[in-house]
């Protein structure tokens, strides 16, 4: 074979390999995205909103730590964020009335020899025994999957990861909020571009462990005034999918939003705005997570007297109730 060819030869080869790397590539994509509803619902009043009613002190004060935040409740535990200065955990505390807590001590902890690095395994969803976590360098975060028990197990890799070049989610995917409809989980979460726009996906298991990320997302946009939005909290009531969800302003204040939906995709952002009324929450309101008893909706959330966009903000954790 003279030099022309094998220069054309060892093109083509090149060309060939790159061609099935790409479509490896792509067929292995194709397997995590897929086109898909929540299960539709009827549909209510469309004039309904909420007004936010909380109570005036923390329910679960930060204690020794720099900030407690992110309540998961479920049943009479909580499992919430802490910082300590250089890591977030996950903290237990349980309580008899969803009011009085008595914190446990920290249950999870990051670790620097996995994927996890020594940043954080906190900002977590728990449902039954199962909590999805936030893990990874900060600012690209992955979420993770732990298993409550003596001792607490987790997935080995992420269960959720950044999705491909170009995608909303590129850079992290963080904030998990995780509900169950039969046959389905279905995990809110924050996805951030290279851009540091950080809008809301969703996706769907059916395991808990091996996800599907909607081929569509993200779910729900910034706003023109909104320099990102995260930290979603999603319940079904009153003939609609909700969705209580954080927004950062750009000097790094927070406050609650409110969303609505009849399939759990294609959502309407409300006028509805609830920032804190209190000395400490007077920044930034922020990570609810909801429990619907009758007609009764409970959140808990967190908040701060700092404008801070990921700690040092004193965060405590409050509760109140969404009321007609």
């Amino acid at each position: 074979m003279n030099a022309d060819k094998k220069t054309l030869f060892g093109v083509i080869c090149v060309y060939l390999r790159s061609s099935a790397a790409i479509l490896s590539f792509l067929l292995a994509a194709c397997g995590k995205y897929t086109d898909f509803t929540l299960p539709p619902v009827a549909g209510g009043d469309p004039s309904l909103t909420f007004r936010f009613v909380a109570q005036p002190d923390p329910v679960l004060p930060r204690g020794e730590f720099q900030d407690a935040l992110n309540p998961s409740v479920s049943g009479a535990a909580n499992l919430y964020s802490v910082w300590d200065g250089r890591t977030w955990h996950t903290a237990l505390a349980t309580t008899d009335d969803g009011i009085h807590w008595q914190p446990k001590g920290i249950v999870l902890s990051p670790d620097p020899r996995t994927w996890e690095g020594n940043y954080m395994a906190a900002n977590g969803s728990a449902l039954g025994d199962l909590y999805w976590y936030e893990g990874g360098p900060k600012g690209h975060a992955r979420i993770g999957l732990a298993r409550r028990g003596s001792p607490w197990t987790k997935e080995p890799a992420p269960v959720l990861d950044h999705g491909p070049p170009g995608s909303f989610d590129e850079r992290a995917v963080a904030d998990p909020y995780v509900i169950r409809i039969d046959p389905y989980f279905y995990m809110y979460y924050l996805g951030q571009d290279r851009a540091v726009r950080q809008r809301i996906g969703v996706a769907r298991s059916r395991d808990g462990v091996r996800w599907e990320k909607l081929r569509s997302n993200p779910v729900l946009e910034m706003g023109d005034d909104d320099a990102g939005l995260g930290e979603p909290a999603v319940w079904q009531s009153h003939g609609f999918y909700w969705m209580l969800l954080t927004v950062r302003n750009f000097d790094e204040t927070r406050y609650l939003a409110l969303a609505r939906s009849i399939d759990g995709v294609h959502w309407t952002r409300l006028p509805a705005r609830y920032a804190g009324a209190q000395p400490w929450n007077s920044k930034v309101l922020c990570d609810p997570t909801v429990v619907v008893e009758g007609d009764t909706i409970k959140v808990w959330f967190g908040g701060g007297d700092v404008a801070s966009p990921d700690e040092n903000l004193h965060g405590q954790i409050g509760f109140g109730t969404l009321v007609k």
